[in-house]
């Protein structure tokens, strides 16, 4: 599986522009797979982790593991 990796603007639209150099890399038939990320509020990601750190504080040592996560 080969990776291409582009950012794009958001128009409001159902579609995606795909950057010319991507687009002359795909082929011309077959499946792709296609996976979305969206940049987050900031808001949310301190909102996120302030709940992880509540969710997590009553925690034993036995769990630290997963205090990497938040």
């Amino acid at each position: 599986m080969r990776k291409l990796e582009f950012e794009t603007e958001l128009t409001g639209g159902q579609s995606l522009n795909l950057p010319p150099e991507v687009a002359m890399a795909l082929p011309e038939k077959g499946k792709a797979t296609v996976i979305v990320c969206i940049d987050m509020d900031p808001d949310d990601a301190i909102w996120q982790k302030a709940a992880c750190g509540q969710f997590l504080k009553d925690d034993s040592e036995a769990d630290a593991v997963y205090d990497k996560y938040c």
